[in-house]
């Protein structure tokens, strides 16, 4: 019998990760969408929706819902862009970052135990494949 498709297994192992997060984040008032924006915002803040939405893995008319929940709930706040007036830019509030920090014992247990099923001598090395296997299918490579 042939071995699955490597690409199966990531599959396969997004979804059971997607699966964990959809049952830890909702106590804390979040999806697992509006949970990896809020991470994006943290790594890079004053986004834009539409750079937002590719960053979070959405569509930009989901990000557009998600983007007016989470400023209702005041996690992020919109401001002009000053060198476009047209554009509005996206940015994390402290009540965005105390959410986070919040969540992320969460989402870091996921992922602990994920990892606890590789060798710790072969976790830097897992990293270093998923980031070379993303590498090679985006503009990042090219």
């Amino acid at each position: 019998m042939a071995e699955p498709l490597t690409l199966y297994l990531v599959k396969r192992l997004e979804l059971a990760i997607r699966a964990r997060m959809d049952q830890a984040l909702p106590p804390l008032g979040l999806t697992t969408p509006q949970f990896t924006a809020l991470t994006a915002l943290r790594h890079r803040d004053g986004l834009s929706s539409a750079q937002l939405a590719r960053r979070s893995f959405v569509t930009p008319q989901t990000m557009n819902e998600m983007v007016r929940t989470l400023e209702t709930q005041g996690h992020i706040a919109r401001e002009r862009d000053p060198g476009n007036r047209r554009v509005l830019l996206l940015t994390l509030t402290d009540t965005g970052r105390e959410l986070l920090e919040r969540c992320d014992p969460l989402v870091e247990a996921i992922e602990d135990e994920m990892l606890g099923a590789v060798p710790a001598v072969q976790h830097a090395l897992f990293r270093q494949s998923l980031e070379l296997g993303y590498g090679a299918l985006t503009e990042e490579s090219r």
